[in-house]
């Protein structure tokens, strides 16, 4: 893969030595992945460090039963913290990654991901990219431990525009829910006038109403 395509996602590989960027260049794996296909799964080796290219890929926590919880998504020019922490530790995944449309990764091999820690830029990039991974699931922690669903739903509805264009499956995924209970708590919204339910859409009536639903303690 030509190098200066990559800096021209990640800006942090313009600080890497030129010799170390082209080597970078020469060994990346270009992976092309269908929408919904599983790039990495629990239990299985990290294959070496994703640059995303295009598309996104979804990151899940799954439990015993099936059910999701979407932890946080990795858009094209940032990267994965799961992958880094099992490179860091020689760990397996302990999450899914599923790509989120057509995607195409660039995987870095294990030893040049050693090797670029070794240089301060990309060594702070890394570790920013921890930082803010672990606010957004510390906030993720605390909306699925203290917020009920009823205001998780209300807020995340709120958040996707006046028509919300999604199944109840697809919103239960969203909340780490199951699509019985996001169903039920929907017909009771469209009870109280806040939502009009359609096919694989939720028309919102009351915002007013809907904050009020999220933001009650």
């Amino acid at each position: 893969m030509n190098a200066e395509a990559l800096v021209t996602l990640y800006p942090v590989l313009a600080k890497l030595p030129a010799g170390l960027l082209q080597r970078i260049g020469d060994s990346l794996q270009i992976l092309s992945v269908a929408s919904g296909t599983a790039v990495f799964d629990e239990r299985q080796p990290c294959r070496g460090f994703p640059f995303v290219l295009g598309g996104a890929i979804r990151v899940i926590k799954v439990s015993a039963g099936g059910r999701e919880l979407p932890l946080y998504r990795v858009m094209a020019g940032e990267s994965c913290i799961i992958s880094s922490s099992c490179l860091l530790g020689h760990a397996d995944y302990n999450a899914r990654g599923v790509a989120e449309g057509p995607t195409t990764l660039a995987l870095l091999p294990r030893a040049l991901f050693d090797e670029m820690l070794g240089e301060e830029g990309f060594r702070d990039f890394v570790f920013a990219l921890f930082s803010e991974r672990m606010a957004e699931l510390m906030q993720l922690v605390e909306e699925v431990a203290f917020r009920k669903l009823d205001q998780r739903l209300a807020a995340l509805l709120l958040g996707k525009g006046r028509v919300v264009h999604a199944t109840h499956q697809q919103l239960a995924d969203e909340l780490g829910s199951v699509r019985e209970m996001v169903s039920r708590l929907l017909k009771g919204f469209a009870e109280q006038g806040l939502v009009r339910l359609g096919r694989e859409q939720v028309e919102l009536l009351d915002a007013a109403g809907l904050r009020r639903v999220a933001s009650v303690t």
